[in-house]
């Protein structure tokens, strides 16, 4: 596999046909308001990882907007809620239908609260991923090799954890709350952009 580099957008008809992307993005933080959306990680079911740096602050990224809200396309995030939340805060979309890997672990994987992409992998996959890079500079005018190699490493492996995933929920008879789950996640990264993220709204208090 290799990692292809692109400068504001996805190429036209990048990911025409695929039924399924995996999907991730690199902030300068983890706080909704403060922090810029810098890049965003795209791979479908198989080939290369596609890295974005984004044009900001305009964001005027066409393709990728087209495919985060593409119907027929099923987005396949880790910890999902904090990616849609940022696309809809900086780029003006609700991403659907969606998939998230840690909301499909905690679900299945009831025997440990090890749920963090690097523990999930390795137990599921039996691989190792490093995420040195993790607390770096994505606001950077120009993107080290390294960052491109951590960016894709955060998507290369979805659809083979998704794979997994789905027969333990399958198996634990918990695929039907999952998939609930799932629907109402883009509804859970509104109420986080709204100013409801610290707060919930379920609980009696």
């Amino acid at each position: 596999m290799a990692v292809q580099f692109h400068q504001g957008d996805l190429p036209d008809g990048l990911f025409a046909g695929a039924a399924s992307v995996a999907i991730d993005s690199e902030t300068m933080g983890l706080r909704l308001g403060r922090d810029p959306l810098c890049v965003v990680q795209v791979r479908g079911p198989e080939g290369d990882a596609h890295v974005v740096r984004l044009n900001r602050p305009a964001y005027d990224c066409p393709n990728l907007k087209r495919l985060l809200a593409d119907p027929a396309v099923l987005k396949i995030f880790h910890f999902g809620r904090f990616d849609i939340a940022m696309f809809q805060l900086h780029l003006g979309v609700t991403t659907g239908p969606v998939y998230c890997t840690k909301i499909a672990s905690k679900l299945a994987r009831t025997y440990t609260d090890r749920h963090g992409l690097k523990d999930v992998t390795r137990e599921l996959l039996g691989q190792d991923i490093s995420k040195a890079q993790q607390s770096s500079d994505w606001g950077a005018a120009q993107l080290s090799p390294e960052q491109l190699a951590y960016a894709a490493s955060d998507v290369i492996n979805l659809h083979a954890l998704k794979a997994r995933l789905d027969e333990m929920l399958i198996r634990e008879n918990r695929m039907d709350l999952a998939q609930a789950c799932f629907a109402f996640l883009p509804h859970r990264a509104a109420l986080d952009v709204a100013g409801w993220d610290e707060i919930d709204i379920f609980a009696h208090g």
